[in-house]
């Protein structure tokens, strides 16, 4: 969600340190900012930061909970194992603005209906949480990312003074709201689905919602602040700063959709002639086989190896089934051994449970699986009847 960094950050964070001694005047403003979709797979969900304005200090800076690092020491490595560490940068507003105007996002700000008191307090928070020795967080794309935290620290500052929305009530679980975001005949939301687990597939709460940017803003746009015994807006005013149009949620040229289909279509061939041959294309058996397996290593791996908090409990394995990288080689061989059968027998049991854990939505699978499912379905009802026949 726009993490992009820029060359000159590190120069700009200097000589817009930490002071103290600064106070926010009467003329400042609070606002939250939401950026549209941009083209790259993580900017699909769109943004969320915070802005501080204030013409009397000719002050103007934005606070990004959405900046990683790629040369930190051993990225990749924590990030696949799920320590992936985010940090709060603040810098220029301008520089955000120019960054959305160049990748066509809109942009939109609501300033927050604060006192003087709480701007303040929202200032302290942020320019203490900007500091290096601060600023870092352990990131989750569901439940601690830039737009989670906006809203936390909302809720910290006002305390029982904010309503906060509970306008979302479609119950949608997590992996849905995710879904809409992104087009699910792309290999990006594939591999996303493939990866996480049935939490995902939780009803998620009016506040779950606004892990999203979209609803962080439908959410604000709704919330209200108590004031003296009375209720108000929690946003004073909502301003247009960028106006393109959304982007078009588009499927890959390549789509998972578009390979499975004639993936699909091949292995039929493939079955068609074996049946008539009355015969068994090993190479065939093993690539599907092999691939499956390799598939739930990696979902076992995520699921009991790493820190990702939406990994457990993920029904990709009654597909993606691991000890498949063994036993693929056993039916390289001539003859194989009597239990043989009885595994792809129980591999099959495993393909029957998927209509049941989607239809009672357990865990939604990615639709683009279903010409694969149909696949593996054939090729194991042909090793049924040809194996050691």
């Amino acid at each position: 969600m726009f993490k992009k960094v820029f060359s000159i950050l590190f120069f700009l964070v200097v000589t817009c340190g930490y002071n103290q001694n600064i106070k926010l005047t009467p003329l400042s403003e609070i606002s939250v900012v939401t950026s549209g979709a941009g083209d790259k797979l993580y900017e699909k969900f769109g943004h969320t930061a915070i802005r501080i304005k204030d013409q009397s200090l000719n002050l103007d800076l934005i606070y990004n909970y959405g900046i990683f690092d790629f040369q930190q020491k051993n990225f990749y490595l924590k990030f696949t194992k799920g320590f992936m560490e985010y940090k709060l940068m603040k810098y220029p507003f301008h520089y955000a603005l120019q960054s959305a105007e160049e990748d066509k996002r809109w942009m939109k700000q609501q300033v927050l209906n604060l006192t003087i008191k709480e701007r303040n307090a929202f200032f302290n928070f942020l320019e203490q949480n900007s500091l290096p020795k601060n600023a870092n967080y352990l990131y989750d794309p569901f439940f601690n990312n830039c737009a989670t935290k906006p809203r936390d620290i909302i809720k910290h500052i006002l305390k029982e003074n904010l309503i906060l929305s509970n306008v979302f009530t479609s119950n949608k679980s997590l992996r849905q709201l995710m879904n809409n975001e992104i087009n699910q005949n792309t290999w990006g939301s594939l591999g996303i689905n493939i990866a996480l687990g049935s939490v995902l597939d939780k009803k998620a709460t009016s506040e779950e919602y606004m892990y999203l940017p979209d609803y962080v803003y439908k959410g604000l746009s709704t919330s209200k602040i108590k004031r003296n015994g009375k209720t108000e807006n929690l946003v004073k005013r909502t301003d247009i700063l960028l106006n393109f149009k959304e982007k078009p949620f588009k499927s890959d040229v390549f789509s998972p959709f578009l390979f499975f289909l004639v993936l699909l279509i091949v292995g039929l061939f493939i079955s068609f002639k074996d049946v008539k041959n009355k015969r068994r294309t090993k190479w065939f058996d093993f690539i599907l086989l092999f691939s499956t397996g390799i598939i739930g290593v990696i979902i076992v791996f995520l699921w009991f190896f790493t820190n990702h908090s939406t990994a457990p409990n993920n029904f990709n394995v009654l597909w993606g089934f691991a000890p498949n990288v063994i036993i693929v080689f056993y039916l390289l061989k001539e003859n194989q051994p009597k239990w043989i059968k009885k595994y792809i027998q129980f591999l099959l049991v495993l393909l029957m449970i998927i209509p049941i854990v989607w239809v009672l939505k357990i865990q939604l699978f990615n639709w683009t699986l279903i010409p694969f499912f149909v696949l593996l379905i054939t090729r194991y009802l042909l090793l049924q009847k040809t194996l050691n026949s």
